[in-house]
């Protein structure tokens, strides 16, 4: 099975591919679609749904797990919903089908508890992926903590 772990943001949308057979998970690719804040919005859904497409042909993954959005009070939260929704209706003409997490069960399901902090994520990522240096950018990392919980809970 394999799975696109997403991260989802207006500026920058972190992404993993996990794929696991035969008992064993590898990290296949990890990184970040970043779109210029000088664009206008549609703009940058536009880049977000364009350069999501090229990495579901690339991999094409069996599964997306998507980090469901945290809302803050804050001038971005409406920008950055609108982006997650590209991404998921992007996932969905793609026919992939999506599962989603709140930050705190990715914590739970990585680190044993729903307060771990970054750092114990992060080192459970490394340790499940057998990675002897960290993903980045920390984008990348969360999106492929979000794709083992997406492993984890399936």
């Amino acid at each position: 099975m394999r799975i696109l772990g997403i991260d989802p943001g207006l500026a920058r949308v972190g992404y993993g591919v996990i794929d696991f057979e035969a008992g064993q998970q590898r990290m296949l690719d990890c990184g970040m679609i970043s779109t210029d804040p000088g664009r206008s919005e549609g703009d940058r859904m536009v880049e977000i749904a364009s350069d999501l497409r090229q990495l579901l042909r690339r991999w094409q993954p069996d599964l997306a797990a998507v980090e469901k959005f945290f809302f803050y009070r804050s001038s971005t939260t409406i920008s950055v919903v609108q982006a997650r929704g590209v991404l998921i209706m992007t996932l969905a003409r793609f026919k992939v089908p999506v599962v989603e997490f709140p930050p705190m069960q990715i914590k739970l399901a990585l680190a044993g508890h729903g307060h771990a902090d970054k750092g114990d994520v992060l080192a459970a990522v490394m340790r499940e992926l057998n990675l002897s240096d960290p993903p980045r950018p920390d984008d990348a990392a969360d999106a492929l903590a979000v794709a083992l919980t997406g492993w984890f809970q399936r």
